[in-house]
């Protein structure tokens, strides 16, 4: 089975030997990729909706794997029981959604050890959630498909200490790595905010004022990071 690019640096992040959940499988790709290739000893593909689980269902038994792969109909974490899995995939949902699916369920959340997680949006709120809630991101990349860049955060338990809010936009491992997509993402961040004061020009209310402060500052900052990359 042929991964998109996404998906398959998702996977690859799956340490060998796991037992993993994912959640919100769809197709099941992933599973299916992950056992084919024997990384994990153990896989359960979750859904809320009854189509894309039979759809994972479908493509379970089209590889013959329906005696490794156990499939749950639930919402987020809901159909995991406490100590049941090591690893949690949770991709291709917004960074809020996340959130709330490791909110929800604290009792599975405390259980996992690591979490492969792929904010579709709010990525920055995410990760601001993740740093006040006893989550530090071990490990970040970019993946470019479809003229889109995709975030991956992997997540353990602990302390992550963020001295700049600039970590929360743009992941610090992304920049301690210097990841080679960086430059490419920036510079979409920059114009996302160039974007934002053109909309904003002619408008004199104070809330206006504040909002082109602070992307004058987003740019400042992002294009310092560009200039350390350089250097």
């Amino acid at each position: 089975m042929k991964l998109t690019p996404r998906l398959l640096n998702i996977a690859k992040l799956v340490p060998k030997g796991s037992i993993l959940a994912d959640v919100g499988t769809d197709h099941g790709y992933i599973p299916v990729y992950l056992m084919k290739n024997k990384i994990v000893e153990k896989t359960i593909a979750t859904d809320v909706n009854k189509g894309p689980l039979l759809s994972a269902q479908k493509n379970i038994k089209n590889n013959g794997l329906e005696d490794s792969i156990e499939t749950r109909l639930g919402n987020g974490l809901e159909p995991i029981e406490p100590e049941e899995i090591d690893t949690v995939i949770i991709a291709g949902m917004g960074g809020l959604l996340i959130r709330d699916i490791l909110m929800n369920h604290p009792k599975v959340t405390k259980s996992i050890k690591r979490f492969i997680l792929q904010p579709m949006v709010a990525q920055d709120e995410l990760r601001r959630w993740l740093c006040n809630n006893h989550f530090k991101i071990v490990e970040e990349k970019l993946v470019s498909e479809d003229h889109r860049i995709y975030e991956i955060l992997v997540v353990e338990h602990g302390k992550d200490e963020i001295e700049n809010e600039i970590y929360f936009e743009i992941g610090k491992k992304l920049i301690e790595n210097k990841d080679p997509l960086l430059e490419i993402f920036i510079k979409k961040h920059i114009k996302k905010q160039n974007d934002i004061i053109n909309n904003l020009i002619g408008q004199e209310t104070d809330k206006a004022k504040n909002k082109l402060n602070q992307c004058k500052e987003k740019i400042h900052e992002f294009e310092e990071v560009l200039r350390w990359l350089k250097n």
